[in-house]
């Protein structure tokens, strides 16, 4: 069957199933939104941020780009930004890199040219390789190394995310949470790379097997937005 007449398919059985799970669904969602979580990622299929967080359309106001890079001149990342923080009133803003991401793996790590806008769009990727060349050149398993450089990627994003106006506004104001994470598509876990407004972690070295050694825990939010650690 063709992918998208199938896809078309599904979802007629998911609205129905919705619909007989709770009546009024999606006449609650027609209302208004008022999501708690502001999700930056990636645009990589593997990585559906409502699905691993295991939440419901309605919970998670969404941005995702190629290799979660989060730059100050991108307009559509600080529009995004603004409108969840300054009129949503997100209580967190989520930053989250993941696992075999072929942005770090193939373009910045490879240095291999992709053509077109992507060479652009992945500078800020290949600086971060750079400015840590030997650390990466260090760790010698390659999946461990993109793993790595995922991680430095979350960091500058939020480093980006802190700087930035509104969310500093924000954070002074009503106490706006960010977070740094981790999404590891071979476990289906999140981690708490410890960036951001929470306590700071101690710096981790990524070991073999794409394992990071340091304290981590998986993010969990309550309904009432607070955010918990699994530990």
């Amino acid at each position: 069957e063709d992918p998208f007449t199938y896809a078309l398919s599904s979802n007629e059985a998911w609205a129905g199933y919705k619909r007989h799970q709770n009546p009024a669904f999606f006449e609650r969602l027609a209302a208004g939104q008022s999501p708690s979580i502001l999700w930056i990622g990636c645009s990589d299929s593997r990585c559906p941020e409502t699905t691993i967080l295991g939440l419901q359309p309605g919970d998670v106001f969404v941005h995702r780009n190629i290799a979660n890079i989060v730059s100050p001149t991108d307009i559509n990342t600080t529009a995004v930004i603004e409108y969840a923080v300054a009129f949503l009133k997100v209580q967190h803003v989520v930053l989250c890199g993941h696992s075999c991401c072929g942005g770090g793996a193939v373009a910045a790590l490879g240095n291999t040219p992709l053509g077109g806008v992507l060479d652009i769009w992945l500078t800020p990727l290949k600086v971060i390789r750079m400015a840590n060349q030997s650390e990466l050149d260090d760790i010698k398993d390659e999946k461990a190394r993109a793993v790595r450089i995922a991680e430095l990627n979350v960091e500058a994003g939020v480093k980006v995310l802190m700087a930035n106006a509104t969310i500093q506004e924000h954070i002074r104001d009503r106490g706006l949470q960010v977070h740094g994470t981790l999404f590891d598509i071979a476990s289906g876990k999140i981690n708490d790379l410890g960036f951001g407004t929470g306590n700071p972690k101690p710096k981790m070295r990524t070991g073999l097997g794409g394992n990071a050694a340091g304290r981590h825990g998986a993010l969990v939010f309550r309904a009432d937005g607070a955010r918990m650690e699994a530990r």
